[in-house]
């Protein structure tokens, strides 16, 4: 006989199995379309920053819009909320199938951003709901942790499957189905909640924090585009930072902030935030440049490069499940500062990339990035809880994941654009005779680009250029791995002093 208990436990855990599925989604989609830029560009042409905001309209939008999207779930229900996030996310997929132009699919991506929003914080905070029992509850955020990192490490493998049968569209179109049984699962199993007294919604923050992100990103990959810093640029750089000060300032006199800035008052806590967002800065740049590298310069299909990527993604899966034993072992503040010095060699390695590298080179330099990663953001959710009283557990892990998502648009934005602008300089300073000057734009955009107009010239000029696009390219991702590196040999002698136990 099945006691009523027994059905209670089985019903909570089926639960947690439907909410890691959003979870997997939405971490997937940060890096699935990394092995479908080749042919985005074959196809559509993008500009290289068309390209960079393919990439990083959803993740802006999912960052930017998590605290805000927790906020509406405790008004009018989480399960509500996350159902309704579904359809839009997978409405949202489906247009990003089907996008005709750079354009069309950058708002796809956006409002898939807007949707996956609206899905992480439902989750957790029904997780937290469902399991009263804190011994409960910490395995299930630990599996709904093991969730958000399988669906990022799962992305370049599907999406190197589904390229190698069907159209770039098939990254997207992927999460339909996947909707659809989502929204009856969810409707079957999950209970609603909703509380009671929510803390109030300060829109003016909100608009402000978007006002203060979008045009500093805007000024960063127009200079790469241009390589210079245009009046524009510098005009939207300068109001971005300003609006930044003032959006700082809105939350140290709120009540109830948006962001509880007074947080990072606490360097522990300040510390962890900090590798949390860096490590997934460096590790998204790591692997969009891996992943086109392997396609682009060596001349791996989809699914051959998805296969070579796997040790790269092992790395972080075993350092990831390692991460709590060696933290035992040794020391959370050991544990950081060695993951972000294993990553800044992993960068170094990829800075010093020769002209002509071998394929384990630029493996051997992501490895070490992904051992780095690893443990380091497995374990960044512990340490900024365990640093904040009890009652401060909620907001504080609400700004972890949030920095952890805006890490990864931003290593995308950042350590894109500079391989954007090294890429540019390159091509345009060995751009080899015979080559059509209206194809000189095209070619200084994109790799992608550049070999699409290589098979159009004569066979001299198409070898000389694709050779030309290549070593370009080798450059770019050079130049993002010593800025990675020392990006990352920073943080690791922060670590130092704000890991350090009082």
């Amino acid at each position: 006989m099945v006691t009523r208990t027994h059905r209670t436990h089985r019903r909570r855990w089926l639960a947690l199995g439907v909410l890691v599925v959003p979870v997997l989604l939405t971490s997937m989609d940060i890096s699935i379309l990394y092995m479908a830029v080749p042919a985005i560009t074959a196809d559509l042409a993008p500009t290289a920053g068309q390209m960079l905001w393919i990439l990083d309209a959803y993740g802006f939008l999912l960052a930017g819009l998590l605290i805000t999207a927790g906020n509406i779930g405790d008004r009018i229900g989480r399960r509500r909320l996350l159902l309704i996030g579904s359809v839009l996310f997978g409405a949202a997929s489906l247009a990003a199938a089907l996008s005709p132009t750079p354009e069309a699919l950058i708002a796809a991506r956006a409002l898939m951003g807007v949707g996956g929003a609206t899905l992480m914080p439902s989750t957790l905070a029904l997780i937290r709901n469902i399991f009263t029992d804190p011994a409960e509850r910490t395995r299930a955020i630990g599996l709904w942790t093991a969730g958000f990192a399988g669906g990022a490490a799962l992305g370049p493998i599907v999406g190197g499957g589904l390229l190698e049968f069907f159209g770039w569209g098939s990254v997207f179109l992927i999460n339909v189905p996947i909707i659809l049984a989502l929204l009856v699962a969810g409707v079957l199993v999950l209970p609603e909640y909703r509380a009671e007294r929510p803390d109030p919604l300060d829109t003016l923050s909100v608009l402000l924090s978007f006002t203060a992100v979008l045009p500093l990103v805007w000024a960063i990959k127009t200079t790469a585009e241009e390589l210079a810093l245009s009046p524009a640029g510098g005009a939207a750089l300068l109001f971005g930072l300003l609006t930044g000060a003032v959006f700082v300032l809105r939350q140290r006199r709120l009540a109830v902030p948006l962001v509880d800035v007074s947080l990072f008052a606490n360097r522990r806590f300040t510390g962890a935030v900090l590798a949390g967002a860096l490590m997934m800065f460096s590790l998204v740049a790591m692997m969009l440049h891996t992943a086109q590298f392997l396609q682009l310069v060596e001349g791996f299909s989809p699914l051959g490069a998805a296969f070579l990527l796997l040790p790269v993604l092992a790395a972080v899966a075993v350092t990831s499940t390692l991460s709590a034993t060696a933290a035992r072992l040794w020391s959370y503040r050991t544990v950081f500062v060695g993951g972000a010095l294993t990553s800044a060699s992993g960068m170094l390695v990829l800075g010093f990339t020769p002209a002509a590298p071998p394929i384990w080179w630029v493996l051997l330099g992501s490895a070490l990035v992904g051992m780095g990663v690893g443990p380091v953001v497995a374990l960044a959710v512990d340490v900024v809880v365990a640093a904040v009283s009890p009652d401060r557990a909620g907001a504080a892990s609400a700004v972890s994941e949030t920095a952890n998502e805006f890490g990864a648009a931003m290593g995308i934005a950042v350590l894109g654009t500079v391989s954007a602008a090294a890429y540019r300089a390159g091509i345009q300073a060995q751009l080899p005779d015979g080559v059509p000057a209206e194809r000189a734009e095209a070619i200084s955009s994109s790799l992608g680009a550049a070999l699409a107009v290589a098979e159009h010239l004569p066979t001299g000029a198409a070898e000389s250029l694709a050779a030309s696009a290549r070593e370009a390219f080798v450059s770019g991702m050079a130049a993002t791995g010593m800025v990675g590196a020392a990006l990352l040999l920073a943080l690791g002698l922060g670590l130092i002093v704000l890991l350090r136990q009082k």
